[in-house]
């Protein structure tokens, strides 16, 4: 058997990843019938078909999916090695591809990205919004490096490394109910007039698991049924003294203390919380990077997010 090229290997893992040669082909900036030229010399030499190319989109055949899988890893194996003489080198540079869950994105990415930017500037950080089972299901096919979301996901081949722990803070308007606590307890909770993220939000669950399906009299003026994909939506509806919600603490923190104090109300002790962490696949390269990336992330936050209050309680996820 002749020797296998290293190019032929990403493009095989390419087209699976993209599940079209043509879209493989402009992601390995060279042109369509070059990559299928380099694929079909590969079938050749091994005997075998890697792709029904009957199908739209490409699937990789039975024995492709193996052969695919273990091409993965070889070429994972090979971008190790820069990865050590970088690292070996004392540098941080490079592409690094970040997904964030979108209750988290835009209260904690602002306050790392700048200073994280301006101290590494080699470091080219591509960033998405996702939800948590897009972005796990991305680092299992290598499109990400890493992951930012709430554990623990408990997943085989995920690796989660601890950030912090983020309390559940009810946003409510004076004329709530629950607006009279001085402070808030899980069974004050209800389900009747909280307002709740669009399903696949591990937030959603979370807040589910916290209201236990409960139900407050006198309260429920729902003939309106309305779920939404983002926090701020939410909250412009609670303003206008439609129910309530729960926010992330981060969500809070730039609020004027006038505002905290008529539409804020913290939870009594244990103190629910979610737990933030970082997250990669087993076979994950560019130490360097998350090693840096998460100093910045956990220097940027308050104070009292640094250190645990012992006096709390991790809310658990659903299984994924």
């Amino acid at each position: 058997m002749k020797s296998i090229t290293l190019t032929q290997l990403e493009y095989i893992v390419e087209v699976a990843k993209k599940q079209s040669f043509g879209l493989a082909a402009k992601s390995c900036f060279v042109t369509q019938p070059t990559i299928s030229m380099q694929i079909n010399k590969l079938e050749e030499e091994l005997g075998v078909v890697l792709f029904d190319r009957t199908k739209k989109p490409v699937e990789p055949t039975p024995i492709g999916q193996k052969i695919i899988q273990q091409a993965r890893i070889a070429v994972q194996e090979v971008a190790r090695i820069n990865e050590l003489v970088l690292t070996e080198k004392g540098k941080v540079e490079g592409e690094f591809k970040l997904g964030v869950i979108p209750t988290l994105a835009p209260y904690l990415l602002p306050r790392f990205l700048e200073s994280f930017t301006k101290k590494y500037p080699q470091v080219d950080l591509i960033i998405e919004e996702l939800q948590t089972q897009s972005i796990v299901e991305k680092l299992k096919e290598d499109s990400l490096d890493a992951g930012i979301l709430v554990t623990p996901l408990k997943i085989k081949g995920i690796l989660e490394k601890h950030l912090f722990y983020e309390p559940f803070i009810v946003y409510l308007t004076t004329k709530h109910p629950l607006h009279k606590l001085e402070k808030i307890s899980e069974k004050d909770l209800n389900l009747d007039d909280i307002w709740l993220l669009n399903e696949g939000h591990c937030f959603r669950d979370q807040v589910m698991d916290l209201c236990k399906k409960r139900k407050l009299a006198g309260w429920n003026h729902k003939n309106l049924v309305f779920e939404s994909g983002n926090l701020e939506t939410i909250i412009r509806l609670v303003d206008k003294n439609f129910g309530y919600t729960l926010l992330p603490y981060l969500a809070t923190v730039e609020m004027p203390r006038t505002e905290v104090k008529k539409k804020l109300r913290f939870f009594k002790n244990p103190v629910p919380t979610r737990e933030v962490s970082i997250v990669t696949s087993r076979t994950f390269l560019k130490k360097s990077i998350i090693m840096a990336l998460t100093e910045d992330i956990i220097a940027s936050l308050p104070e009292e997010l640094q250190q645990r209050n012992s006096k709390t309680r991790v809310v658990k996820l659903p299984s994924f």
